[in-house]
């Protein structure tokens, strides 16, 4: 087999990966939390790819979102037929060039895939924690993936590149490591969620613990709460989705028939969309993680935590080169927090880059293969290696 694999129109990819794991934090060294609680052992699933050089002097941490993974690029065997959740950027010659750069992507503290959560086991009682696992931050998660570098022998980081929750640890890094941090790529975040998001958010938990299924979070040897995940799932697909995308993909289109069913079945192609992501999330997702995660997600709020309140002395502590990049279409982080992201930036006159990016297709717009999107990476990418490590 050849070192790369060819797929689709994305050119090649980084080829078979490797899901690796390093547990730490085993009492009586746990880790200790933002809550003032400690927890240990810790799990945290990763993989990497590309080659450290010489220096560690190459290296990039990919941050991902709300329900994704470790597995950022490639492929786990020859006949897996889905790349990991980036690999239009993430490869040879591509926005975040594996030929060039060392890349590691890890699993966020209190997820489902591989990383320790509340479905992990309790060591203590030998059962999954549930609702026993603690409460984590966004600060935690990056702490976490701080103790990992370390493992793996990693001092400086050209670059942290992460959106939506991933972008919330970007930008915590900067903050809680500036000295570690040479330049972030934040996208389609900010840094605190808004009264509207956190109601998505608030609205979606309650979907999940308001089905009978749920038991408080002790679901595992039983029937799990699907409804209550699926329609979690689909409240929170919508935010991710604009208006003109979901005009242009379904309108007023009806599935499989010609006129109205006159019942509560399924009569809009949006409906059937709908259901059929609930199912898919139920079939791969944790609903307690679900909780965690949106939790720490409305926690942050950067400026609280790092500036008494003022964004502009939040980021004083930051050394980091920065691109910005928002989508015209993402209403869930409109382009008015990023921009504030930028003048705080400003005002303590640090090197940052902006962008917004036409675009239709909403929130998740830094998922999919736009190339504008590819090349500012590229570029800026390029730039840093040039300024601060050639």
């Amino acid at each position: 087999m050849s070192e790369y694999i060819e797929h689709d129109k994305s050119g090649v990819s980084v080829g078979i990966v490797e899901k690796k794991f390093y547990k730490f934090a085993y009492p009586p060294k746990e880790m200790m939390l933002e809550s003032g609680l400690k927890f240990g052992p810790i799990t945290i699933a990763y993989e990497t790819y590309g080659k450290l050089n010489a220096n560690k002097d190459n290296a990039i941490l990919v941050l991902h979102a709300l329900s994704g993974d470790s597995h950022a690029a490639g492929y786990y065997s020859e006949t897996d037929l889905k790349p990991g959740w980036w690999d239009i950027m993430i490869g040879p010659g591509k926005g975040i060039d594996t030929e060039k750069y060392f890349v590691i992507c890890s699993n966020i503290l209190g997820s489902c895939m591989g990383s320790s959560g509340p479905s992990s086991i309790n060591p203590e009682t030998e059962k999954p924690y549930g609702l026993n696992f603690p409460l984590v931050t966004i600060g935690d998660i990056v702490k976490s993936q701080k103790i990992l570098l370390d493992y793996l022998g990693i001092e400086k980081l050209l670059s942290v590149v992460g959106g939506s929750v991933g972008g919330m640890q970007v930008l915590e890094w900067t903050l809680a490591y500036p000295d570690m941090v040479l330049s972030a790529i934040p996208l389609a975040t900010t840094t605190r969620h808004s009264a509207l998001a956190i109601a998505f958010n608030e609205v979606a938990r309650q979907s999940i613990m308001v089905d009978p299924a749920w038991n408080k979070g002790d679901y595992y040897f039983t029937s799990k709460p699907a409804l209550g995940l699926a329609v979690a799932r689909m409240i929170g697909h919508i935010t991710y989705l604009s208006d003109a995308a979901m005009r242009s993909k379904f309108g007023r289109r009806l599935q499989d028939k010609d006129d109205f069913s006159f019942n509560f079945d399924i009569d809009f192609q949006v409906e059937s969309y709908l259901h059929y992501q609930g199912k898919k999330f139920v079939d791969r997702f944790d609903a307690n993680s679900f909780l965690y995660i949106t939790k720490a997600a409305d926690y942050f709020d950067l400026e609280k935590q790092h500036g008494d309140g003022s964004i502009v002395q939040a980021f004083s502590k930051s050394k980091a080169k920065f691109l910005i990049v928002s989508f015209t279409s993402d209403w869930l982080y409109p382009t008015y927090q990023s921009k504030s992201i930028v003048q705080a930036l400003k005002k303590n006159g640090l090197d940052v880059s902006f962008c917004e990016i036409e675009a239709e297709c909403g929130h998740d717009a830094f998922l999919l293969p736009i190339e504008r999107l590819s090349s500012l990476i590229k570029g800026f990418l390029e730039r840093v290696y040039d300024e601060l490590v050639k």
